[in-house]
Order: C-alpha cells, then structure tokens, then sequence
C-alpha cells in the first residue's frame, strides 16, 4: 500500500482572537475521520521571526517548514477580509519555503455573505503562478460566526461535512496523481 498523503493544514488567520481556530478546529476533525492523510498544522503567526522571541520559537518554525517542504498536499483555512484574503498569507505563500509545485490545495473559506469565496478564486490565481494545482471543490462558510456555537460546533453540520468529504476525495486523487507523476520526472525538469 502506497504511503498516506502528508496534508498539511494552513491557517489562514494570524489575528488575535481569530475565528480560523474554529474553522481549523473543524476541517482537522473531518480530516482526522479519513485514513489516507497523515495530518499536521502550520500556523504562519509563528513563521515570521519576531523580536526577542525564545528559542522555542524558531524550534516550532523550523518543524513547520519541514512539514511544508514534505508536504503532498495542502489545505489552507482563509478567511476573506476586504474581497481577499489575508495579507500575512500573502507573505507567508511568497517568502515561506514551500513545495507548492506539482502539489494539490485545497481551500476551507469562510466570511460574511460571500463565505470568503473571493479570497479562494483570488489564492487560486497565486498559486497557479507557484505551479501548484487548486482542486476544484472547496468548502465555505457564509456568515460563519453565525453557523458555529460557542464550543465551536456547526449548528447544521451536513452540508458542510459533505462539500469537506468530496473535495478531500478530489485533494487525495490529485495527491497521489501528482506524487506519482513527480517520482516518475521531477517537476523541475518542465518547469521551464
């Protein structure tokens, strides 16, 4: 049996207080129900070095970027702020080393009446500049502080579970595709 997908779960959200813990909080229990991920988290609030931080900073920051570098697989939680997505996921897509390419993503959004839906196609054009490949099903929350109570629960669940276990389906097809193709050419020979 091939090895499971290593997925790797971004937070979109580096605010205090930030909603994406919830959102997160519910995507890794969907993940976790599936047997064909091997799941970790990387929260880029701890990606960028701050001033006088501990030690144990730069320890976390290093484990997630070997996570990253590892990966098969992304989903990224993202909010939608303003029409777009967060900038310090911006910063973290750009300056954060990554192999986004040849690699499927995934999107959780969430938001007001959109459900971050903006953010996701606008996160869809940068990454296909990375050469990663966007699946096309995602999951997204409209007036997401509404749908969650206060123990971080969705109120109705079904629908949301459902979008989650089919574009999971579709992240794991495109993984192992993906994984296959790269261990027969690596990507960087057709780059270009």
């Amino acid at each position: 049996m091939q090895d499971r997908i290593r997925l790797v779960l971004i937070y979109g959200s580096v605010r205090e207080e930030r909603f994406c813990d919830q959102v997160v909080a519910w995507a890794r229990e969907q993940i976790e129900q599936r047997s064909e991920f091997e799941l970790s988290l990387v929260d880029p609030a701890v990606m960028f070095r701050q001033p006088g931080e501990e030690p144990e900073a730069a320890q976390l920051r290093h484990q997630s970027q070997q996570q990253l570098l590892r990966a098969d697989a992304f989903l990224i939680v993202t909010p939608e702020y303003n029409h777009g997505y967060p900038a310090a996921l911006k910063q973290f897509i750009d300056e954060v080393p990554a192999s986004w390419e040849a690699r499927p993503v995934g999107f959780v959004s969430y938001g007001g009446v959109s459900g971050g839906l903006r953010a996701v196609e606008q996160l869809r054009q940068v990454l296909a500049e990375l050469h990663a490949m966007t699946v096309r099903g995602s999951v997204s929350f409209t007036n997401a502080w509404e749908q969650f109570d206060e123990q971080g629960r969705l109120g109705e669940p079904r629908r949301a579970n459902s979008a989650m276990a089919h574009m999971l389906v579709q992240l794991n097809w495109w993984a192992q595709t993906l994984r296959a193709g790269r261990e027969r050419v690596p990507y960087e020979r057709i780059r270009g």
